[in-house]
């Protein structure tokens, strides 16, 4: 006679299963995707950036090895092993790399602003005599004359469309003001130590 009770003791069957229900395929494939991508994203960044990132020594050490891998099929191999580093992560050290990533993204965003700014202070400076009576005012340590003679040389240049080079000297110099500015306040400015022009590669 079947036992009706069975599968009901204290709890359902059912319950039992939940209790101890495993991740699904898809489930597990996704996070072996995006860890694999996570590693991807520390390759492809400066080694001294991956140096300073908080993870275990030997998931480091595959990182910088794949960087210096050039044949095409041996890095794709070792960014196989690198995702392979990444799932022995447990979840506090993949969230603080995440994190870590994501305040590079913040500050490349930051740096861009900055360097938006610069550009559209020296803009100005090209379009307005007035820009550089301000500027001198807020700045009178500098050589007024060098200044006005790099903007007309940066006016000519854009007339005859000849190399920027006083153009970029112009943005150097207030680089250099902003930074003294900042570091005044307090302020440790990476963002604009690392800001280049996006016109940097032209000829």
């Amino acid at each position: 006679m079947p036992n009706a009770n069975r599968g009901s003791v204290g709890f359902k069957s059912n319950e039992f299963e939940q209790e101890y229900e495993r991740p699904s395929k898809s489930q597990l494939k996704r996070e072996m995707t995006g860890l694999q991508k996570l590693g991807q994203e520390l390759v492809d960044q400066p080694r001294d950036r991956v140096k300073r990132v908080p993870m275990p020594e030997d998931v480091r050490d595959a990182i910088l090895e794949c960087q210096t891998i050039k044949d095409h099929e041996g890095r794709r191999r070792q960014i196989q092993f690198v995702g392979k580093k990444m799932r022995t992560l447990d979840e506090a050290e993949v969230a603080l790399i995440q994190k870590t990533i994501d305040s590079w993204k913040g500050a490349s965003k930051s740096e861009t602003a900055a360097m938006h700014a610069l550009e559209r202070q020296r803009e100005k400076l090209l379009a307005n005599d007035a820009a550089l009576t301000e500027l001198m005012a807020q700045n009178p340590e500098l050589d007024v004359q060098h200044v006005r003679a790099l903007i007309r040389n940066a006016r000519k240049e854009q007339a005859e469309n000849k190399p920027p080079k006083a153009y970029r000297e112009i943005f150097q110099i207030l680089k250099q003001i902003q930074i003294k500015e900042n570091a005044a306040k307090g302020i440790v400015d990476d963002d604009l130590d690392g800001t280049q022009e996006d016109d940097e590669h032209e000829d």
